[in-house]
């Protein structure tokens, strides 16, 4: 059920935002943050620590009780665009098939289309309709818009649970997915590639250095991010705000690139003094993984390439292959072949899971 709360406040944001873009223009978060002392929840490493392996265990005092159900409602930002339709289709399903299952705490589901105006999908995925920013402000980045469009689901939906997983198009799940996160601590999955310590200079201008060292700054992105409700009601607008400011920067636009965005939600967080949880097992990404262990999603945003001697080819076109921007234009077809011996067991499980969707969801042709 959706209501209107405070869109005027709402309105007053976008105006901001169409009106204001120098630099000047946006306030960042002024209170002085407290450092972090975080050293004792990091797992120890012999190869360099947070940043080479970071694993960020849960406090034993704020672990939830067992056989508590905390439950979440899962959120992904989307376009109306063919490439994000068959993806969201895929993901739904596979949201509905884990849901009732023994281990999970998904709640509600919600798709965020930040397209301004409602698509053929409506009926199928349970969604939420926003604006996109003002036009040209994304600078085509079309990333850029998710930020701004939670500031406006979070404004305008009634979401019953008291946690949010922010997640995206191109994740399954591949098991249940129980709360990760517990009270003021989030649940994030480190990435590799996001490194706050080797960009101390970029993000000083983002991070001031009276808000603490920059190591307070988690290596991580908005997703996939179990949250509660109200911090993420707080980091939104400062999430929004640096992205913009990012994007506006041209060393550090060039510099990040197509993970802006992830910095800037790490930077948001920071400002606001909040510190994720670190789950390694949160998600994995074909063909860099191998085993799907006990992992809970598969990010397929990798191409996966290999000969027919199942061996990797990645930066060459393979023999076999799956790219999710292959499909750009429309759905991949039904009953994918399955890669050649040899290729590892999450690139298979990836291809039977998105085989299986395809099967299942009717009309599937006309994502």
């Amino acid at each position: 059920m959706i209501v209107r709360k405070n869109m005027g406040r709402v309105s007053l944001i976008l105006v901001t935002l169409a009106l204001g873009f120098c630099f000047a223009a946006y306030n960042l978060i002024t209170m002085v943050m407290h450092n972090r002392a975080i050293s004792k929840w990091v797992e120890d490493d012999s190869n360099g620590g947070l940043f080479f392996d970071p694993v960020i265990r849960m406090p034993e005092n704020v672990r939830k009780p067992k056989n508590v159900k905390v439950p979440f409602h899962v959120a992904l930002t989307a376009t109306d665009a063919p490439y994000s339709k068959w993806q969201c289709r895929i993901m739904y399903y596979w949201y509905k098939k884990q849901k009732d299952l023994p281990g999970s705490e998904m709640g509600g589901f919600t798709r965020i289309l930040h397209s301004g105006s409602p698509d053929n999908l409506m009926d199928e995925i349970p969604t939420v309709v926003v604006d996109p920013l003002p036009e040209g402000l994304d600078r085509g980045y079309i990333v850029l818009n998710r930020p701004w469009a939670f500031v406006q689901w979070l404004e305008k939906a009634t979401i019953e649970e008291d946690y949010i997983l922010m997640a995206e198009p191109d994740h399954i799940f591949i098991s249940p997915l129980p709360n990760l996160g517990s009270g003021g601590f989030p649940a994030a999955y480190p990435f590799f590639y996001i490194k706050p310590a080797e960009n101390e200079k970029l993000l000083r201008k983002f991070f001031p250095e009276e808000m603490g060292p920059v190591t307070n700054i988690d290596p991580i992105g908005n997703s996939p991010v179990i949250i509660k409700k109200d911090l993420l009601e707080k980091i939104a607008p400062t999430w929004m705000n640096v992205s913009l400011k990012m994007k506006d920067d041209p060393e550090t636009d060039k510099t990040f690139g197509w993970v802006l965005e992830m910095y800037a939600y790490a930077v948001a967080s920071a400002l606001n003094d909040v510190q994720h949880i670190l789950r390694k097992d949160f998600m994995l990404q074909p063909p860099w993984d191998f085993e799907i262990g006990k992992k809970f999603i598969i990010h397929y945003t990798y191409g996966c390439d290999y000969n027919m001697k199942g061996e990797l080819t990645y930066g060459k076109i393979g023999e076999w292959r799956f790219d999710k921007r292959s499909f750009l234009r429309g759905p991949p077809p039904r009953n994918l072949s399955l890669p050649p011996p040899g290729v590892p067991q999450s690139v298979v499980t990836l291809v039977k899971m998105v085989n299986e969707a395809t099967a299942n969801i009717p009309n599937w042709d006309e994502s």
